[in-house]
């Protein structure tokens, strides 16, 4: 007589890197969490590490205050399912944000999920972990299937390929179009694929590592320039005829280059502010280069279950080597070298694998 099906049994503790205080990691072993009714426990099969938890081990973050579990971009298998969810089951492969709107406040009412009243608060942290529990909210609007032929590794970019998407969303990209992207970090770079996703031809990024410079070129960047203030502005204008760029993406969240990217654009061109700049810094436009050379200035944040969707099938559409933006593998103890990898050495992103 045949045994019948059994689920395995679930560990009672599982690691976790918890972050005491800025600078300090320590592996602790917490029970695994159980899932609230229409959530899921996820088994975390790739975590992949992000500028943002960067800046939360080296000098603390505000919506990370510590002792805290962090980590928010992953992709995993369903390792639980609470009451009432019919959509997921046990051994699912996944893909999914650690936010989603409420869909009841202001902003989502007004199609404007992102600034949702609740968003960040009841943002998901934990990642750099064997497990992680996302509430319904996120199951039941930003969590997906992953199909077997999209590496964990690569479907763990949907968080924030959705927060390049989202960006992008309004703005109209002519595919012979120039782009200026400032900066050649994960987010720089994630732009430009999701560009060349698009079929934009004549992107060019400005940056100083050679290592990202290569990898721009190879998937998607048609030049990489150095980038320096002094230089950049006639740089482009020698490469776009005398007019600028018709997009300037900016990426690197330094009041002065938020400054500088007003005057890299064309005449009606539009610059994105994507990254984000430390509370309390300031900015000054000239005016004049504002109003009459008409120039469109947007400051795109976080991102809506509509980019979700999109990104996730840019991932799937394989037009891009996504793989190329994850520099190398770590294994789940080993997260602080990797952190600290990330600001020093020749890298974009790295995979923490439990």
């Amino acid at each position: 007589m045949p045994l019948p099906n059994h689920t395995p049994l679930m560990p009672a503790l599982m690691r976790a890197n918890v972050l005491l205080e800025p600078g300090t990691i320590e592996m602790q072993h917490l029970p695994v969490p159980d899932p609230e009714p229409g959530g899921v426990v996820v088994q975390v099969m790739t975590a992949l590490t992000c500028g943002t938890d960067l800046k939360a081990f080296l000098r603390g973050h505000p919506k990370f205050p510590t002792p805290t579990l962090f980590g928010h971009e992953f992709a995993g298998v369903i390792a639980k399912v609470g009451q009432g969810v019919t959509r997921f089951k046990e051994g699912d492969a996944v893909m999914s944000t650690h936010s989603a709107p409420c869909g009841a406040c202001y902003y989502c009412q007004h199609g404007q999920e992102n600034l949702c009243d609740t968003i960040m608060s009841t943002m998901v942290l934990g990642a750099y972990a064997e497990y992680i529990r996302i509430p319904e909210r996120i199951v039941r609007q930003n969590m997906y299937l992953k199909p077997e032929n999209l590496p964990y590794r690569e479907a763990a970019l949907m968080e924030p390929l959705a927060c390049v998407v989202h960006g992008l969303e309004g703005v109209t990209v002519r595919e012979d179009d120039t782009v200026l992207v400032l900066g050649n970090g994960a987010i720089a770079l994630l732009h430009v694929a999701a560009l060349k996703a698009r079929g934009v031809e004549n992107i060019i990024v400005a940056g100083r590592r050679a290592y990202r410079q290569r990898v721009a070129r190879a998937i998607g960047a048609a030049q990489t320039v150095d980038f320096t203030n002094e230089t950049l502005p006639v740089q482009i204008r020698e490469l776009t005829g005398g007019r600028g760029a018709d997009l300037v993406i900016e990426c690197t969240g330094q009041p002065h280059i938020w400054e500088l990217a007003v005057h890299l654009a064309r005449r009606g061109g539009t610059v994105i502010f994507f990254g984000g700049c430390k509370r309390g810094t300031t900015v000054t436009f000239d005016t004049e280069r504002i109003h009459y050379d008409e120039i469109t200035l947007r400051s795109p944040f976080h991102m809506t279950p509509r980019a979700v969707r999109q990104a996730r099938e840019l991932l799937l559409e394989r037009r891009v080597d996504w793989g190329q933006l994850i520099t190398a593998d770590y294994p789940l103890e080993r997260l602080g070298e990797a952190l600290d990898q990330l600001q020093h050495g020749d890298c974009i992103k790295f995979a923490i694998l439990p």
